[in-house]
This record gives C-alpha cells, sequence and structure tokens, in this order.
C-alpha cells in the first residue's frame, strides 16, 4: 500500500467540516492607539485583557500610545552588574589581594603546571634559527 500525504477525500487547502453553530466567542473590545508618525490603527483585545497603554506600530514600528491615556512612567533600570561586582559581593579587596600575592608566588616558584614559560619571562628569551 502506498502512503498518502492527504487524507482521502479531501484535498489540500479544502475549507473546514467544523461549523460555529454553539461556539460562544469571547467579548471583544476595539483600542485605538496612534504613533509618533501620525498612523492611527485599532487593535482588538478580550473584555477581560488588561490592555497595553504602548504598542509597535504595524506600519512603522514605532513606538504608539493608546489614545485618549497619557503616557506611563518608565521604571528606572538597573544597571547592569559586571563581573567585577559580583566578585566583589564575595570577597573583600583585603582578600583579593592576598589571594593574587599568593597566586604570584606559586606562578613564580613554578609550582603551577603549565605555566613554567611566564615564571621566567624577563630572565630568557626564545632562540630563533
Amino acid at each position: 500500500m502506498s502512503e498518502r500525504s492527504t487524507l482521502r477525500g479531501s484535498r489540500l487547502g479544502a475549507t473546514s467540516y467544523e461549523d460555529e453553530r454553539g461556539v460562544e466567542f469571547a467579548e471583544r473590545q476595539t483600542v485605538a492607539y496612534s504613533c509618533t508618525a501620525g498612523h492611527r490603527f485599532e487593535m482588538t483585545f478580550s473584555t477581560e485583557a488588561e490592555v497595553p497603554a504602548l504598542w509597535d506600530c504595524p506600519r512603522c514600528g514605532s513606538e504608539s500610545l493608546r489614545v485618549a491615556t497619557d503616557r506611563p512612567e518608565e521604571a528606572p533600570g538597573k544597571p547592569a552588574r559586571t563581573h567585577w561586582d559580583m566578585l566583589l559581593e564575595r570577597r573583600s579587596i583585603e582578600d583579593l589581594e592576598a589571594l593574587l600575592d599568593e597566586r604570584l608566588e606559586l606562578l613564580r616558584s613554578g609550582l603551577i603546571p603549565g605555566a613554567a614559560h611566564l615564571a621566567d619571562r624577563g630572565t630568557r628569551r626564545k632562540k630563533t634559527a
């Protein structure tokens, strides 16, 4: 038997066999928005939905304000936490200086594997042929 990609008795792009009898649609409201470029458009929302004051304009992509509302106040943004900020949350400057001195001593003594080339960087140079 060969496999078929469509259902028997149906064709690609066929209409739906379901109908809308007995289906109750949610109540809707139409909300108007106006963008800074002068475009005016409407969006449909459920009456239970919280309607946003700002929406992107479908024509130009700029920020649009809901008609007959005031612009919402922008919340102050949190500054980005850097790696250094997070490190200072875990250790004090004195701890970091002590740790640095300890690691530099291990590096200079050659006890850190794979770092021997850094221990005597200034004393010998590689000879090129």
